[in-house]
């Protein structure tokens, strides 16, 4: 591939992912926006049936009101699903991923890496897989309790920072650091941001087209799952920053820090206290 006809890849790539990643992102913090303001107004109306249960908005010359229901009363002839921003977003960033560092051959630093370039791309590649297996059959399955399940999760990325970024000698086992410091910040992104957009996909999306095809039926939905849907979305809210951080990380000389990956890890931590302040906010 030319240089020029890379160059230009990159940088479509670039802007196509940032713009869908800026729509999704904003979406998501709307909606939790206004989850939270709902509560707010659930638990200030109590039993009382007079009190407004709409929350009132105004933006760019125009009154919006809208209404919160589990179970929509009516099914509208258009039912509006945001879930293309998520997609883009994922794909765009892949391609430019694959295009850098995969094509580039950054997954391995130099010609005497500990491992060859093909077999860090395949360790990259398989860690996306894994890591979103691991989540979603332990992490939000195992862990009920919140903190608990924060707890862990951050226990785990900073294990993956480290052996990504550092050697690990553990009596007779000696593991070579896995990739050069920029792909170890980019691979836990990759993994982060897949984890996401597997959430809006396979544990987001299914079940409320279920809960919409129950409705069409004349059924009851089972609101358990929009439970578990909501929970879901809950994660990205807080996964979401850290890959923010990941996304821009490059551009600084933290990547070459001796401690990257405790760095790296902290800021994964003050990413999750900021969306803990945002969503209440």
């Amino acid at each position: 591939m030319s240089p020029e006809l890379n160059e230009w890849l990159q940088i479509i790539a670039r802007w196509v992912h940032i713009f869908a990643a800026i729509l999704w992102v904003g979406t998501t913090y709307y909606f939790t926006w206004l989850d939270g303001r709902f509560e707010e107004l659930l638990k200030a109306a109590g039993d009382d049936k007079t009190k407004e249960k709409n929350i009132w908005m105004v933006h760019s010359g125009g009154f919006y009101v809208v209404e919160k229901q589990k179970i929509p009363e009516l099914m509208p002839q258009t039912l509006h699903w945001f879930k293309w921003e998520s997609l883009i977003t994922w794909i765009s960033g892949f391609f430019l991923f694959g295009l850098v560092y995969y094509h580039g051959g950054m997954m391995a630093e130099t010609e005497d890496w500990a491992f060859s370039k093909g077999a860090a791309l395949g360790m990259s590649f398989g860690l996306i897989v894994v890591g979103w297996v691991v989540y979603d059959l332990v992490i939000s399955k195992l862990f009920k309790v919140e903190l608990v399940g924060a707890a862990v999760s951050l226990l785990l990325i900073t294990f993956l920072a480290y052996i990504f970024m550092k050697p690990l000698n553990i009596g007779s086992l000696h593991l070579p650091a896995l990739f050069p410091p920029r792909a170890a910040f980019m691979q836990l992104g990759a993994m982060l941001g897949t984890i996401m957009t597997a959430n809006v996909w396979m544990r987001i999306l299914p079940p409320q087209r279920r809960m919409v095809a129950a409705l069409k039926a004349g059924r009851q939905p089972d609101l358990a799952e929009g439970a578990r849907a909501k929970m879901r979305s809950k994660h990205n809210t807080f996964i979401v920053l850290p890959v923010i951080f990941i996304m821009i990380s490059n551009h600084y000389s933290i990547i070459g820090s001796p401690h990257n990956w405790l760095i790296l890890s902290g800021m994964v931590l003050a990413g999750w206290i900021a969306a803990k302040i945002l969503r209440k906010a």
